[in-house]
């Protein structure tokens, strides 16, 4: 889904060499053009789950490939649009956000006259299959959207967003869909959340639009299954909601956030150096709020970090060297 927010970027930054940085070293390209997104991990480490626009496709799919970058194919059915795959902790099976039960066509674009929006497609629900994608199971079955789905190895719970209530929210299940239980309830969006490792903490991208002006268009655009994601802020909680603290105030767009191996900070991308543009990097912040340092300087759009279970390698997206409407994944040693 985050993936379209940044289309409108031409052509990469080239302000760091790849092997210029204080935090990691040994940077290698994975995939070589169209536009991939959201690269995740196999919990042995050994392969990652990601979607793509390539080729002949007209909208997302699912992909997997060795953490090497060998081996790319696609995993989902090839219908509909898909977005967020995850690995289960079997190493087996993999959960991903699928709109092709609503329909075999890629769902139209979102409505771009009333600003940089995200469509919220009411079609998108969670899907379980094996990781070769055979046998698809339907995880989620609530009227609208739900989708973002990521998964704690230790503790086998899925947490997703759904609209199931009217408003975009939090919750979390089993890895079979049952148990489904509702974390967060404060007005606004609140998405694309992770457990951090020991599955004690989450952490989240929010939009909780405070005056009645900014409810006013909240409203009018989820009425059209849209939202604005310009103004996107980070919160750490416990792993059932409670004890919400937003740990970034800079009134611009932050979100893939995720908790360092000793959970004690959040690596995430913003836009914060240039607020309301489409030139994101990576920046560590403790999980209090506290200590903020930019890690990526590539000079475009730079997302979609995760360590590996190991905790010394990273991966994530950037269009550093690409060519327009073009995202690759890289990894790299984490210092």
């Amino acid at each position: 889904m985050l993936r379209t927010l940044f289309l409108i970027t031409i052509t990469a930054g080239l302000a760091l060499a790849a092997d210029d940085s204080a935090f990691y070293t040994n940077v290698k390209q994975l995939t070589h053009g169209g536009e991939n997104a959201e690269a995740y991990w196999s919990p042995d480490g050994k392969r990652l789950i990601f979607q793509s626009t390539r080729d002949a496709l007209k909208c997302d799919q699912i992909f997997v490939m060795n953490a090497d970058g060998t081996d790319q194919h696609m995993v989902s059915n090839g219908k509909g649009r898909t977005t967020c795959g995850y690995f289960l902790p079997d190493n087996g099976h993999i959960v991903y956000g699928s709109t092709h039960l609503a329909g075999d066509a890629c769902p139209p674009a979102a409505d771009r006259s009333k600003g940089y929006v995200w469509a919220v497609y009411p079609g998108y629900d969670v899907i379980l299959a094996k990781d070769d994608g055979s046998d698809p199971k339907r995880l989620t079955d609530a009227p609208g959207y739900d989708a973002e789905a990521t998964i704690n190895a230790k503790t086998k719970k899925i947490i997703y967003t759904s609209m199931s209530t009217g408003d975009l929210d939090l919750w979390s299940m089993n890895l079979d869909g049952s148990g489904k239980k509702q974390l967060t309830k404060g007005y606004g969006y609140d998405g694309g959340a992770v457990f951090s490792r020991d599955g004690k903490k989450i952490v989240w991208r929010a939009n909780h639009p405070a005056t009645p002006e900014l409810k006013k268009t909240y409203d009018s655009l989820l009425k059209e299954n849209l939202t604005s994601p310009m103004k996107m802020e980070l919160f750490v909680g416990n792993a059932d909601g409670s004890g919400a603290k937003e740990i970034t105030h800079f009134g611009c767009a932050s979100f893939a956030p995720t908790f360092t191996p000793d959970g004690k900070q959040i690596l995430f991308s913003s836009n914060k150096h240039d607020c309301d543009s489409s030139k994101f990097e990576l920046y560590l912040i403790n999980t209090d709020g506290t200590n903020l340092r930019q890690v990526t300087t590539y000079g475009g759009f730079t997302s979609f970090p995760e360590f590996s279970p190991d905790g010394k390698k990273l991966v994530f997206v950037t269009d550093w060297k690409a060519g327009k409407y073009e995202f690759n994944i890289f990894t790299a040693d984490w210092k």
